[in-house]
Protein backbone atom coordinates (compact mmCIF):
# COMPACT_ATOMS: atom_id res chain seq x y z
CA UNK A 1 0.00 0.00 0.00
CA UNK A 2 1.36 3.40 -0.80
CA UNK A 3 2.40 6.02 1.89
CA UNK A 4 1.63 9.33 1.87
CA UNK A 5 2.25 12.84 4.53
CA UNK A 6 -0.43 14.88 5.81
CA UNK A 7 0.60 17.53 8.82
CA UNK A 8 3.78 15.57 10.38
CA UNK A 9 2.03 12.40 10.01
CA UNK A 10 2.44 9.10 7.71
CA UNK A 11 -1.00 7.20 6.59
CA UNK A 12 -1.89 5.43 3.42
CA UNK A 13 -2.28 7.05 0.64
CA UNK A 14 -6.48 6.10 0.38
CA UNK A 15 -6.52 7.91 3.49
CA UNK A 16 -4.74 11.23 2.48
CA UNK A 17 -7.69 13.96 1.94
CA UNK A 18 -8.40 17.59 2.37
CA UNK A 19 -11.29 18.61 4.06
CA UNK A 20 -14.26 20.49 2.26
CA UNK A 21 -13.79 23.63 3.81
CA UNK A 22 -10.23 23.92 3.49
CA UNK A 23 -9.40 27.43 1.70
CA UNK A 24 -7.01 24.71 -1.16
CA UNK A 25 -10.34 23.33 -1.83
CA UNK A 26 -13.07 26.63 -1.62
CA UNK A 27 -10.20 29.15 -2.98
CA UNK A 28 -7.92 26.64 -5.05
CA UNK A 29 -5.09 28.22 -2.51
CA UNK A 30 -2.91 25.63 -3.03
CA UNK A 31 1.00 25.99 -3.97
CA UNK A 32 2.20 22.55 -4.93
CA UNK A 33 5.43 20.99 -6.72
CA UNK A 34 6.48 18.10 -8.57
CA UNK A 35 9.90 16.38 -7.91
CA UNK A 36 10.73 13.00 -9.36
CA UNK A 37 12.95 10.44 -8.93
CA UNK A 38 15.97 9.06 -10.64
CA UNK A 39 16.87 5.59 -9.75
CA UNK A 40 14.87 6.02 -6.60
CA UNK A 41 16.71 9.45 -5.73
CA UNK A 42 15.21 12.84 -5.60
CA UNK A 43 16.33 14.92 -8.59
CA UNK A 44 16.75 18.37 -7.51
CA UNK A 45 14.73 17.92 -4.54
CA UNK A 46 16.68 21.37 -2.88
CA UNK A 47 15.60 23.52 -5.50
CA UNK A 48 11.98 22.43 -5.72
CA UNK A 49 11.91 22.93 -1.98
CA UNK A 50 12.86 26.27 -2.32
CA UNK A 51 10.15 27.38 -4.94
CA UNK A 52 7.60 25.91 -3.21
CA UNK A 53 8.46 27.62 0.14
CA UNK A 54 9.14 30.90 -2.01
CA UNK A 55 6.12 30.49 -3.56
CA UNK A 56 4.34 29.37 -0.32
CA UNK A 57 5.44 32.54 0.87
CA UNK A 58 4.15 34.62 -2.18
CA UNK A 59 0.61 33.26 -1.98
CA UNK A 60 0.37 33.91 1.92
CA UNK A 61 0.20 29.80 3.02
CA UNK A 62 2.23 29.34 5.87
CA UNK A 63 4.82 26.13 6.10
CA UNK A 64 5.19 25.14 9.51
CA UNK A 65 7.91 22.47 8.61
CA UNK A 66 11.54 23.04 8.25
CA UNK A 67 13.40 21.99 4.93
CA UNK A 68 14.86 18.93 6.88
CA UNK A 69 11.75 17.77 7.93
CA UNK A 70 10.23 17.96 4.60
CA UNK A 71 12.84 16.41 2.95
CA UNK A 72 12.96 13.24 5.60
CA UNK A 73 9.27 13.12 5.08
CA UNK A 74 9.76 12.74 0.93
CA UNK A 75 12.98 10.55 1.51
CA UNK A 76 10.99 7.84 3.81
CA UNK A 77 8.03 8.14 0.81
CA UNK A 78 10.32 7.41 -1.90
CA UNK A 79 12.11 4.39 0.07
CA UNK A 80 8.91 2.96 0.95
CA UNK A 81 6.87 3.84 -2.04
CA UNK A 82 9.93 2.31 -4.75
CA UNK A 83 9.73 -0.82 -3.01
CA UNK A 84 6.32 -2.03 -5.45
CA UNK A 85 8.75 -0.22 -8.35
CA UNK A 86 9.94 -2.53 -11.06
CA UNK A 87 13.40 -1.73 -10.99
CA UNK A 88 13.98 0.67 -14.11
CA UNK A 89 11.00 3.00 -13.04
CA UNK A 90 10.47 5.90 -10.69
CA UNK A 91 8.39 7.76 -8.97
CA UNK A 92 6.55 11.38 -8.86
CA UNK A 93 6.72 13.43 -5.73
CA UNK A 94 4.21 15.60 -5.67
CA UNK A 95 4.23 18.45 -2.57
CA UNK A 96 1.35 20.85 -1.83
CA UNK A 97 0.33 22.86 0.95
CA UNK A 98 -3.01 25.12 1.72
CA UNK A 99 -3.83 27.63 4.34
CA UNK A 100 -5.98 25.10 5.99
CA UNK A 101 -9.52 24.94 7.19
CA UNK A 102 -11.88 28.07 7.06
CA UNK A 103 -12.97 28.67 10.30
CA UNK A 104 -16.05 30.46 9.47
CA UNK A 105 -16.98 27.81 7.03
CA UNK A 106 -17.54 25.28 10.05
CA UNK A 107 -18.36 27.50 12.90
CA UNK A 108 -15.18 28.77 14.46
CA UNK A 109 -13.16 31.57 14.49
CA UNK A 110 -9.80 31.10 13.38
CA UNK A 111 -8.59 29.53 9.77
CA UNK A 112 -5.88 26.87 9.80
CA UNK A 113 -3.67 25.17 11.15
CA UNK A 114 -2.01 24.95 7.65
CA UNK A 115 -2.75 21.81 5.08
CA UNK A 116 1.12 20.15 3.98
CA UNK A 117 1.42 16.97 2.53
CA UNK A 118 2.88 14.71 0.07
CA UNK A 119 2.36 11.51 -1.75
CA UNK A 120 3.89 9.89 -4.70
CA UNK A 121 2.94 7.58 -8.07
CA UNK A 122 4.62 6.16 -10.60
CA UNK A 123 6.16 8.03 -13.40
CA UNK A 124 3.46 7.49 -16.10
CA UNK A 125 5.72 6.50 -19.31
CA UNK A 126 2.71 5.82 -21.30
CA UNK A 127 1.96 9.45 -21.42
CA UNK A 128 5.12 10.58 -22.53
CA UNK A 129 5.94 8.57 -24.77
CA UNK A 130 5.15 10.42 -27.71
CA UNK A 131 7.47 12.80 -26.80
CA UNK A 132 10.17 10.91 -27.41
CA UNK A 133 8.80 8.82 -30.53
CA UNK A 134 7.01 11.40 -32.39
CA UNK A 135 7.81 14.47 -31.18
CA UNK A 136 5.47 16.40 -29.12
CA UNK A 137 2.48 18.73 -30.55
CA UNK A 138 1.97 22.14 -28.99
CA UNK A 139 -1.91 23.39 -29.84
CA UNK A 140 -2.66 27.37 -28.96
CA UNK A 141 -5.31 27.35 -26.88
CA UNK A 142 -5.68 31.22 -25.73
CA UNK A 143 -3.94 33.87 -23.26
CA UNK A 144 -3.04 32.68 -19.65
CA UNK A 145 -4.51 34.70 -16.76
CA UNK A 146 -2.07 37.57 -15.07
CA UNK A 147 -1.35 37.48 -11.32
CA UNK A 148 -0.67 41.51 -11.14
CA UNK A 149 0.07 41.74 -7.07
CA UNK A 150 3.08 38.52 -7.25
CA UNK A 151 6.25 38.74 -8.28
CA UNK A 152 6.99 35.62 -9.33
CA UNK A 153 4.37 33.23 -11.51
CA UNK A 154 3.52 30.87 -8.68
CA UNK A 155 3.28 27.08 -9.16
CA UNK A 156 -0.48 26.59 -7.64
CA UNK A 157 -3.09 24.61 -8.12
CA UNK A 158 -5.57 27.07 -9.26
CA UNK A 159 -5.58 25.30 -12.93
CA UNK A 160 -9.27 25.82 -14.46
CA UNK A 161 -7.44 27.36 -17.35
CA UNK A 162 -5.33 24.81 -17.83
CA UNK A 163 -8.29 22.53 -17.48
CA UNK A 164 -10.18 24.26 -20.14
CA UNK A 165 -7.36 24.62 -22.45
CA UNK A 166 -7.13 21.16 -22.70
CA UNK A 167 -10.51 21.03 -23.39
CA UNK A 168 -10.32 23.37 -25.77
CA UNK A 169 -7.65 22.03 -27.91
CA UNK A 170 -9.66 19.06 -28.72
CA UNK A 171 -13.44 20.46 -29.01
CA UNK A 172 -15.87 19.54 -31.54
CA UNK A 173 -16.31 19.80 -34.75
CA UNK A 174 -12.48 19.20 -34.96
CA UNK A 175 -11.36 17.18 -32.13
CA UNK A 176 -8.33 15.23 -34.79
CA UNK A 177 -6.33 18.44 -35.44
CA UNK A 178 -4.25 18.04 -32.50
CA UNK A 179 -4.35 14.62 -31.34
CA UNK A 180 -2.08 13.87 -28.41
CA UNK A 181 -1.30 17.95 -28.17
CA UNK A 182 -0.33 19.66 -25.33
CA UNK A 183 -2.12 22.98 -24.90
CA UNK A 184 -0.36 26.06 -24.55
CA UNK A 185 -0.91 29.63 -23.66
CA UNK A 186 0.67 33.14 -24.26
CA UNK A 187 1.55 34.88 -21.55
CA UNK A 188 2.63 38.67 -21.21
CA UNK A 189 4.73 39.60 -24.73
CA UNK A 190 5.29 36.69 -26.28
CA UNK A 191 6.12 34.34 -23.37
CA UNK A 192 4.61 31.20 -24.09
CA UNK A 193 3.68 28.01 -21.35
CA UNK A 194 2.10 24.77 -20.57
CA UNK A 195 1.04 23.19 -18.08
CA UNK A 196 3.26 20.25 -17.85
CA UNK A 197 6.83 21.68 -19.37
CA UNK A 198 8.63 24.92 -20.22
CA UNK A 199 8.98 26.10 -23.59
CA UNK A 200 12.65 26.83 -25.16
CA UNK A 201 13.57 27.84 -28.44
CA UNK A 202 16.92 27.30 -30.32
CA UNK A 203 17.90 30.37 -32.97
CA UNK A 204 21.54 29.99 -34.66
CA UNK A 205 22.71 27.55 -31.92
CA UNK A 206 21.38 29.75 -28.91
CA UNK A 207 18.52 28.20 -26.62
CA UNK A 208 16.61 31.11 -25.78
CA UNK A 209 13.81 31.24 -22.82
CA UNK A 210 11.30 34.06 -22.06
CA UNK A 211 11.84 35.35 -18.33
CA UNK A 212 10.96 34.07 -15.50
CA UNK A 213 8.70 37.02 -14.14
CA UNK A 214 6.84 36.16 -16.90
CA UNK A 215 6.15 32.51 -16.68
CA UNK A 216 6.10 29.38 -14.56
CA UNK A 217 9.50 29.39 -12.58
CA UNK A 218 10.76 26.02 -13.84
CA UNK A 219 13.34 23.86 -12.07
CA UNK A 220 14.46 21.88 -14.96
CA UNK A 221 14.95 25.09 -16.96
CA UNK A 222 17.47 25.60 -14.66
CA UNK A 223 19.35 22.30 -15.42
CA UNK A 224 18.83 23.07 -19.00
CA UNK A 225 21.43 26.54 -18.25
CA UNK A 226 23.49 24.06 -16.59
CA UNK A 227 23.62 21.45 -19.04
CA UNK A 228 23.85 24.47 -21.73
CA UNK A 229 27.14 25.93 -20.36
CA UNK A 230 28.89 22.42 -19.82
CA UNK A 231 28.43 21.64 -23.42
CA UNK A 232 29.16 25.43 -24.71
CA UNK A 233 25.74 26.17 -25.86
CA UNK A 234 24.93 29.90 -25.06
CA UNK A 235 21.57 30.39 -23.15
CA UNK A 236 19.69 33.60 -23.40
CA UNK A 237 16.29 34.58 -21.65
CA UNK A 238 14.75 37.32 -23.99
CA UNK A 239 11.06 37.90 -24.55
CA UNK A 240 11.57 39.59 -27.85
CA UNK A 241 14.01 37.14 -28.88
CA UNK A 242 11.91 34.25 -28.24
CA UNK A 243 9.06 35.60 -29.40
CA UNK A 244 10.21 35.81 -32.96
CA UNK A 245 11.82 32.19 -32.91
CA UNK A 246 8.07 31.21 -32.92
CA UNK A 247 7.80 31.51 -36.87
CA UNK A 248 11.79 31.04 -37.45
CA UNK A 249 13.43 27.79 -38.91
CA UNK A 250 14.21 27.02 -35.75
CA UNK A 251 14.12 24.09 -33.00
CA UNK A 252 11.23 24.56 -29.94
CA UNK A 253 11.98 22.12 -26.51
CA UNK A 254 10.30 21.40 -23.76
CA UNK A 255 11.49 20.97 -20.90
CA UNK A 256 9.63 19.21 -17.90
CA UNK A 257 10.41 17.27 -14.35
CA UNK A 258 8.76 14.50 -15.57
CA UNK A 259 9.81 13.80 -18.17
CA UNK A 260 13.25 15.89 -18.87
CA UNK A 261 13.48 17.58 -22.09
CA UNK A 262 11.77 16.82 -25.78
CA UNK A 263 11.81 18.24 -28.92
CA UNK A 264 8.71 19.75 -30.25
CA UNK A 265 7.73 18.47 -33.76
CA UNK A 266 4.65 20.91 -34.52
CA UNK A 267 3.34 24.38 -32.84
CA UNK A 268 -0.45 24.47 -33.65
CA UNK A 269 -1.62 28.70 -33.86
CA UNK A 270 -4.75 29.20 -34.65
CA UNK A 271 -5.21 27.98 -38.17
CA UNK A 272 -1.43 28.23 -38.86
CA UNK A 273 1.08 24.79 -38.44
CA UNK A 274 4.85 25.29 -37.80
CA UNK A 275 6.73 22.50 -38.50
CA UNK A 276 10.15 22.35 -36.54
CA UNK A 277 13.19 19.60 -37.30
CA UNK A 278 12.75 16.81 -34.66
CA UNK A 279 14.42 15.46 -33.35
CA UNK A 280 16.87 18.55 -33.86
CA UNK A 281 20.54 18.45 -33.08
CA UNK A 282 20.41 20.74 -29.95
CA UNK A 283 17.50 18.98 -28.40
CA UNK A 284 19.64 15.77 -28.90
CA UNK A 285 22.81 16.77 -27.40
CA UNK A 286 20.86 18.15 -24.22
CA UNK A 287 18.99 14.79 -23.86
CA UNK A 288 22.10 13.29 -23.72
CA UNK A 289 23.71 15.36 -21.47
CA UNK A 290 20.59 15.11 -19.27
CA UNK A 291 20.48 11.19 -19.24
CA UNK A 292 24.72 11.54 -17.92
CA UNK A 293 23.71 13.83 -15.61
CA UNK A 294 20.86 11.52 -14.26
CA UNK A 295 22.60 8.08 -15.12
CA UNK A 296 19.25 7.35 -16.93
CA UNK A 297 18.83 7.25 -20.29
CA UNK A 298 15.53 9.55 -20.42
CA UNK A 299 14.86 8.45 -24.02
CA UNK A 300 14.94 4.77 -23.73
CA UNK A 301 13.12 5.55 -20.51
CA UNK A 302 9.78 6.55 -21.95
CA UNK A 303 10.75 4.33 -25.24
CA UNK A 304 12.44 0.71 -24.12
Amino acid sequence: MSLAFRNGRFLPYSELAVAPHDAGFVFGATVTDFCRTYRHRLFRWPDHLARLRRDAAACFIPLPYSDEELTAAAERLVTENAKALPPDDDLAVITFATPGPLGYMAGEADTGPPTVAMHTFPIPKERYRRFFTEGVVLAWAGLAPQYGTVTAVPKHRSRMHWWHANHWINREPEPSLHPGAVSALWGRGYALDTAIGAVLAVRDGTVLRSPADLVLDSVSVGVVRELCQAVGIPFVESKDEFGRTIDADAELLLAGSAFGIAGVRRFVWQRKTVEYPWPGPVCTQLAAAWSDLVGVDIVKQFTG
